[in-house]
């Protein structure tokens, strides 16, 4: 978070629950709150409005803030021109897509800090991204925006409201999506792989050149052909491992703590953004257990397991249940990755001579380093294998496995001495969803019950606390600090989605038809918030139901396709529908589901691999379903469990039951499954469509079922 220049001044922030909005409230400008009040201010007093968008976890969000926002002299000049508004884009994810979207279409980029000049209602005619106080590096400075945006305000209104109108006419058109194509198949999900294929790197891994982002749709998408008897399966099973494995061996990843930053600006993953987010980190949990149950390769177990380390110790509330949002890649504007990076002295003090001799080429520590502002910062990121390593020091392989398992421990307690980068404690329901589902995965792949207990408990506390059938899904299910909101903030399509998937996850690992039933109310609260039943698919807001015209840009209908970065609302609604149907068996489940993958066929294959997501839920489409029920609780079964979790594939749900739970089964599978009461002991029974097969309780003879059927 920026730091605090005095508190003599307090603005209206001071109210607001965020952590980033709070962050601003001792600045000069008098900053308001987006909502009704802020519009009908500007309105009344005929003043643009300037709107800036960040988060918390955004460094050039609070550069922006302490070079313009605390510098009076700026700060008069936007509280005599215009109404100032600011925004948490975690909290309003709704307002961010919408004018990420207008600004992209002025500027050609977007990201944060997001400065968009808006007229009176909200209408956007001018904007861009981080401004510095004075002209520099080409870039105009803010003092000579400020003076420009609102003169042409007040002398070109006539130009400001049509280039508004074009922008609003502009993003409507363009978020809209429209492409309906009918009976999409394989050969669709084909073309998305082969799309992310071509633009595989097959030195470093990822996709594309620098900066490199996970795209851990695109992974999945991969790791689900690499497990098929397909064409391209070797070619997705290479991408997907050598992206893996590349990622936790650079600077992206936390070798200290575990846990991966948010992208890298190089193309071999060294240098991070250091922010690590919630979301980033439970989609790259997956793909690393989903690597593990296809290819049993040890290391992606161990990035899995750290993964889940860091996330315990940083990022969840032990007591309450619930996954926090984010850490600070700084903990000032005046350290840049200071707290991660290491000089090679800070290495030598940390550690003994036999630790050092082996960690510094490990982690490529030199007097050279990696950072630009500090030449002497290295990243730490394995530069060769450890047996080179051990061979090049003369030390046996073993006895230098324990000396970097040492050194790493040291240095990791070396770092906990420096000065913490905050952590954003909002508990956010979308992205506590996502953890969840990828901590149940965690937990039964790699037989981590701590991992599933608390996600359950996580699950618990969001269905008490930011869900009712009533008012539906809220964004926020609880703010850090200790603060709290008057104002509830609805939730979107993503929060009802991943929240209904969680739900579905808990009763396959559970068999509690509790979760089942939670999954079941709040996909059919999504449906009736959010389904077109016109146009087909799903906006990403709730259609209004009471007559008043949204504020701004929330007036424009969206139908979110594209994966950025969190999977797409649309393609993961289509997945819980499919998964629904296949438990309860209601053909307006499946029809719906259809009809939103039918709404983007015609266009789906120009995202490539920005629409991975989609892929998985097409895939999940076309191939059959096949559940696997394990039925008891002793070792039989866990054993019986495990064959069921070998090989991932997005067709494949493994359920747990105890013998008192087939009473109470969702209807589709109560009809499919056989009488089983007189079946002694534990076993499976394996489902594909309709049919079951007879109780297995052989672990071969299930796993070569397996391999026949998925």
């Amino acid at each position: 978070m920026s730091e605090q220049h005095g508190t003599e001044h307090w603005n209206s922030l001071s109210k607001a629950a965020s952590a980033y909005l709070r962050s601003a409230m001792h600045q000069p400008v008098e900053w308001q709150e987006w909502g009704p009040d802020a519009f009908e201010k500007a309105q009344s007093e005929d003043k643009p409005i300037l709107l800036d968008i960040g988060a918390v976890w955004c460094h050039w969000c609070h550069v922006m803030d302490r070079e313009s926002y605390e510098n009076a002299e700026i700060a008069e000049i936007i509280n005599k021109f215009y109404i100032p508004v600011k925004v948490d884009r975690d909290e309003r994810p709704d307002v961010d897509t919408r004018y990420q979207s207008a600004i992209s279409s002025i500027s050609g980029q977007g990201g944060w800090p997001l400065t968009a000049f808006l007229t009176p209602e909200g209408l956007p005619y001018f904007g861009g991204t981080y401004f510095p106080p004075d002209d520099r590096h080409g870039r105009p400075g803010f003092r000579r925006v400020l003076f420009t945006m609102a003169e042409a305000f007040q002398k070109k209104r006539n130009e400001v409201n049509e280039s508004a109108t074009g922008v609003m006419s502009t993003i409507e058109h363009n978020e809209t999506f429209s492409g309906r194509a009918g009976n999409p198949g394989s050969e669709l999900v084909t073309k998305l792989v082969d799309s992310a294929l071509q633009q595989f790197d097959p030195r470093h891994g990822g996709f594309g050149s620098q900066p490199k982002f996970p795209h851990c749709g695109a992974i999945d998408l991969l790791l689900d052909v690499a497990s098929r008897p397909v064409a391209n399966n070797e070619a997705a099973k290479r991408a997907a491992l050598i992206t893996l494995e590349q990622m936790s061996r650079g600077g992206i990843y936390d070798h200290l703590a575990g846990g991966f930053h948010r992208y890298s600006v190089d193309e071999r993953w060294i240098v991070p953004h250091f922010e690590k987010m919630a979301y980033d980190n439970s989609e790259l949990l997956k793909n690393y257990v989903h690597a593990f149950q296809t290819f049993a390769e040890p290391e992606t177990a161990r990035v899995a397991r750290e993964i889940v380390r860091w996330i315990d110790e940083w990022l969840s509330d032990r007591e309450h249940g619930g996954f926090y949002a984010s850490q600070d890649a700084d903990f000032s504007l005046d350290d840049d990755g200071d707290y991660f990076t290491w000089t090679l002295a800070e290495a030598t003090a940390a550690l003994t001579p036999e630790e050092l001799a082996i960690a510094a080429p490990f982690y490529d520590i030199g007097e050279v380093g990696d950072m630009h502002h500090d030449p002497a910062k290295n990243v730490l990121h394995v530069n060769q294998p450890l047996t080179a390593v051990a061979k090049s020091a003369a030390v046996d392989p073993e006895a230098a496995k324990a000396l970097l398992i040492s050194a790493r421990r040291k240095l990791y307690a070396a770092r906990l001495t420096r000065q913490t980068p905050y952590v954003d404690k909002t508990v956010y329901t979308g992205w506590n969803a996502m953890l969840i589902s990828a901590y149940l995965e965690a937990g039964r792949v790699l037989d981590l019950p701590e991992a599933k207990a608390f996600a359950l408990k996580t699950l618990d506390r969001i269905l008490a606390e930011a869900w009712s059938p009533t008012t539906g899904v809220a964004h926020v299910v609880a703010y850090g600090e200790g603060t709290t909101s008057t104002a509830r903030v609805s939730g979107v399509l993503e929060d009802y989605v991943f929240f209904a998937i969680a739900a579905l996850d808990a009763w396959d690992s559970t068999g509690d038809l509790r979760y089942y039933t939670a999954a079941e109310s709040i996909a059919d609260s999504a449906i009736q918030r959010f389904y077109d039943r016109t146009g087909g698919a799903f906006f990403d807001t709730e259609v209004s139901t009471n007559g008043q015209r949204p504020l701004g840009a929330l007036a424009t209908r969206r139908k979110p396709l594209q994966d950025s970065p969190t999977p797409a609302g649309n393609s993961v609604a289509a997945t819980l529908l499919l998964r629904l149907h296949a438990l309860n068996g209601r053909t307006e489940y499946a029809d719906m589901a259809t009809d939103t993958l039918e709404a983007f066929a015609g266009i789906v294959e120009h995202f490539g691999l920005y629409a991975a997501s989609y892929g998985l839920a097409l895939q999940r489409m076309v191939t059959p379903p096949v559940q696997v029920c394990i039925i008891g609780d002793d070792p039989t079964a866990r054993h019986l469990e495990a064959i069921a979790l070998a090989r991932y594939a997005v067709n494949k749900s493994v359920i747990r039951l105890t013998r008192e739970q087939l009473q109470a089964l969702p209807p589709a599978l109560a009809e499919t499954l056989p009488f089983l009461p007189t079946v002694e002991g534990s076993f499976a029974v394996l489902c594909s469509g309709n049919t079951c097969q007879p109780p297995i309780t052989d672990p071969e003879q299930l796993m070569e079922l397996l391999n026949k059927s998925v």
